[in-house]
């Protein structure tokens, strides 16, 4: 009885191994399928709609909204560039217009060029603005009226602005002067050219924009606040003149149109409605799946990188989690919308912010054909520029950093040397558009021709710092250039090539052997998370 005590003892000992083995391999079977549920979910969410369709059999609601947006926005900006370009060409003629009725002997010439040089032409000239604005109604062809206010027609004001007090003698080369300025309306028997900074002359004309009634819309009532300027701040002795014209928009009081039945073209606004309504639905879609994807499905994959393999995920492998393209569609969306409801207003007469309705629009259309690329990606010969792209995009911008850096102590450079004698490096931004052409081959011979009559100093630095820029920038910079983005480029398309993970994720995914169309992508309800398992 003794002996068989430990024979009964060993044998109870072997089946409490045996069932903890079994328990043991049974809970490693349950963590395995739910690390491969948790891959093939990842997988999942890192398919294409296409894809997504064939594993579970949802309809790609986003990217058919999508097509349509792309067609309905287009169609809308086509609609809004057509009125806007009559706006625009509308203020523009009649500036022209303005400069040929109240500029004397004006002929259509490069801005700036029209000067006087003689007391006796600003005289002249300014006689002439008077004369001409008081006859007006019968030298015009357009339909210009004078501003009233109360019934009576507003004049035209001509003020002076000046140094409060000078006494210069060039002769004696003496000068006292006091340098606070002042404006007021003057009398041109009392102009002083020492004193005189700019003779400025205002005046008001208001017409209707007809032109819009041949495209069903209805006409505008304009003010142009005119201020003819006869500038001489250099006191060079040439007085620069110059138009300016500030305008203002609004609703004529009263208006008939026959055959129209009121103001609100209602099929335009519908329409404007309906691209309002798509835009709303896609920034909801795309806001969900980025929620979805950037914050639940990360901080899940997040807990089981570092629960399974003890590992901090790495920043690319994060980045992963965002798409950029809904990103881009989110912030389309919401300009479309501001844009979408501006234009209601402008359509509706109650608004008339015209180029900010333009620079929404016009942005939000540029985004939506930009992210056209994503489905191109769908195909491989064509996927591979967007990675190439995207790849790409982190070296290009440190890159255009460095590159900077030289660029603006050029723009610099060029400004404060060669900006008194060059009329393409006057202002910094000139500088910046002159080098930026020289960059891409534009204009060189001009560039350097007119600085040949110059000092021969000014005249020999010119030709060590553009040719110095060229050569830098052309065959070096830009070479560096394009030796990056080709180098992505090679490395992308071997990686494709040999099939090789490019991430821990990627890799991580990639152990799913399970296609698209094997049924195994269908569930009755979201899978609990692998990380609580």
């Amino acid at each position: 009885m003794e002996e068989s005590e430990p024979i009964m003892a060993a044998r109870s000992e072997e089946r409490r191994l045996n069932g903890h083995c079994r328990w043991s391999a049974h809970t490693q079977n349950l963590e395995s399928k739910m690390v491969e549920e948790f891959r093939r979910r990842l997988k999942y969410f890192f398919m294409n709609p296409c894809e997504k369709y064939k594993a579970r059999g949802r309809k790609p609601w986003k990217l058919m909204l999508q097509i349509l947006k792309i067609a309905i926005i287009t169609a809308q900006l086509v609609s809004f560039g057509l009125s806007n370009e009559m706006m625009v060409t509308f203020k523009d003629e009649n500036l022209m217009t303005f400069r040929h009725l109240f500029l004397k002997g004006y002929k259509d010439q490069r801005q700036g060029n029209y000067a006087l040089y003689t007391k006796t032409d600003v005289y002249d000239h300014i006689y002439f603005i008077i004369n001409r604005y008081i006859n007006l109604q019968n030298l015009t062809v357009g339909n210009l009226a004078y501003e009233k206010l109360k019934g009576v027609s507003t004049p035209l004001s001509v003020c002076q602005v000046f140094y409060r007090n000078s006494c210069i003698d060039p002769g004696n080369e003496t000068f006292n002067i006091d340098p606070h300025i002042d404006e007021e309306s003057c009398l041109l028997t009392c102009v002083c050219a020492s004193r005189l900074l700019s003779v400025n002359i205002y005046l008001t004309l208001k017409t209707i924009n007809l032109q819009t009634v041949r495209h069903h819309e209805l006409p505008d009532c304009y003010d142009f606040h005119i201020t003819i300027i006869f500038d001489n701040h250099a006191h060079s002795g040439k007085i620069k003149v110059d138009v300016e014209n500030n305008v203002t928009i609004y609703e004529c009081r009263d208006w008939n149109i026959e055959g129209s039945s009121g103001k609100i073209d209602y099929p335009l606004l519908l329409f404007d409605s309906v691209v309002i309504l798509a835009c709303f639905t896609s920034l909801i879609l795309c806001t969900r799946s980025v929620i979805n994807g950037c914050i639940f499905l990360f901080q899940e994959f997040n807990i089981f990188f570092h629960a399974y393999y003890k590992k901090v995920v790495s920043w690319s492998d994060r980045m992963e989690f965002i798409n950029g393209w809904y990103i881009l569609i989110i912030v389309s969306d919401t300009l479309t919308i501001a844009g979408s409801a501006l234009k209601i207003g402008i359509q509706s007469k109650f608004l008339t912010n015209y180029d900010v309705c333009s620079i929404l629009l016009g942005t939000a259309t540029m985004l939506v054909w930009i992210g056209v690329i994503r489905y191109l990606g769908f195909f491989k010969k064509y996927n591979i520029l967007i990675l190439t792209l995207r790849a790409a995009f982190p070296n290009v911008i440190r890159f255009c950093c460095c590159a900077a850096m030289i660029y603006l102590g050029y723009c610099f450079c060029g400004w404060i040397v060669l900006g008194p004698y060059h009329d393409k490096f006057r202002t910094l931004d000139k500088v910046t558009e002159c080098l930026f052409s020289l960059i891409n081959g534009d204009d060189m011979y001009a560039t350097f021709l007119k600085m040949r009559d110059k000092s021969y100093m000014v005249w020999l630095f010119s030709r060590l710092y553009l040719y110095t820029f060229i050569s830098l920038f052309i065959y070096m910079v830009l070479s560096l250039f394009i030796a990056l983005i080709t180098d992505t480029y090679e490395t992308i398309k071997h990686n494709q090539q040999e099939k090789v993970p490019v991430s821990q994720l990627q890799a991580f995914i990639a152990e799913c052997r399970d296609q698209p169309e094997s049924g195994r992508y269908q569930i009755d309800k979201e899978p609990p998370s692998c990380c609580f398992g």
